[in-house]
């Protein structure tokens, strides 16, 4: 924008320039309004009205389940009495926390709970890969029947598949047993013997949670291209190569996605895995027993509901900064791979 000047005729003759008062100096030039934030958000939110009714379900639900009742985590840090209530109760600060940290076992159950956590997010997710991949080569008639089978035990209730569990396991009357039996071996304590249980736990959950994730693994292998394998066809690759060299590495980003979540729960054990299938035998308590089952008896034996409040507060902060740390770590790494 030119400045607008007028030319006057000083005193000795010369000529001087005159800057017209309404001429826009460069500190005067306005920069096109921005509409406010809460005006862009009420237009985003009209032009996507229809997309916004059909998530008031699940908003309702997260608001119900999940944020109301985060007024709670007071009881974490009160001496909880039924007869004043949450806010009527004395506070007293860390000392519910010292119930699961200075206990004897605090470095048995917090070390079951992370390792039994980290074999299940590794064999799972290497086993699940590998079913997805036989699934696409499957023909369409037979994919279904496969996926129902393996999708079906994730519908059981951890009760159901602990009674399925004892059946095997019963020393008397258990089908493994009377099969040792009639090949002649010895039939085996199982609720009495510690040391095979970290396989059993492993293999019940794999039966369990594989047909999930694998459904999920499958469904990002329906999105990938067809023409990347039509192309390696040609080139004269064979099966192995293809899923080595195309599906496992266009599925990273959804295989880091599904660890970052998993990782968050390492702290946060199964409970109706290692409460049920172990068919809580305190024999069984070395290798079974994890943080959320040891904060349940205890629970039950003392009633004191402000210690159990305060071991989910201290799970939910360390998964929610796990989940931050492994983020960040993704992040660095590859940025497109990292959740946000």
């Amino acid at each position: 924008m030119s400045n607008k000047a007028s030319v006057a005729l000083n005193d000795n003759g010369g000529t001087s320039a005159r800057m017209d008062s309404n001429a826009d100096s460069p500190l005067d030039r306005t920069k096109p309004k921005r509409k406010s934030f809460f005006r862009r958000e009420l237009k985003h939110l009209k032009s996507n009205r229809e997309l916004l009714l059909l998530s008031v379900p699940g908003i309702l639900y997260k608001l119900i389940f999940a944020y109301f009742p985060m007024v709670g985590l007071i009881i974490a840090f009160k001496n909880y009495r039924y007869d004043l209530g949450m806010f009527g109760s004395k506070w007293v600060g860390l000392d519910n926390f010292r119930f699961l940290f200075t206990t004897d076992t605090a470095w048995r159950i917090t070390r079951n709970t992370v390792l039994y956590n980290l074999g299940y997010m590794v064999i799972t997710t290497v086993a699940a890969l590998f079913l997805a991949v036989l699934l696409n080569e499957l023909k369409a008639k037979y994919t279904r029947f496969y996926q129902t089978a393996l999708f079906l035990p994730h519908f059981l209730s951890w009760v159901l598949v602990g009674y399925i569990a004892y059946a095997f396991l019963n020393h008397s009357d258990g089908f493994i047993n009377r099969t040792l039996i009639a090949l002649g071996f010895d039939p085996v304590s199982w609720y009495q013997d510690s040391a095979p249980w970290p396989f059993i736990l492993i293999i019940v959950h794999l039966w369990k949670a594989i047909g999930f994730t694998t459904l999920i693994y499958f469904a990002g292998i329906m999105g990938i291209s067809g023409d990347y394998y039509e192309a390696a066809r040609i080139d004269g690759a064979t099966k192995r190569q293809m899923a080595l060299k195309i599906t496992v590495p266009l599925l990273t980003p959804l295989i880091i996605i599904m660890s970052i979540l998993s990782i968050g729960s390492m702290f946060r054990g199964d409970f109706g895995l290692h409460y049920f299938i172990p068919n809580n035998s305190g024999f069984l308590y070395s290798s079974t027993d994890i943080i959320d089952t040891y904060v349940y008896r205890a629970l039950r034996e003392v009633g004191n509901v402000s210690m159990s409040a305060a071991v989910g507060f201290y799970q939910s902060v360390v998964g929610f900064v796990l989940v931050l740390a492994a983020n960040g770590i993704v992040k660095k790494i590859n940025p497109e791979h990292s959740m946000w």
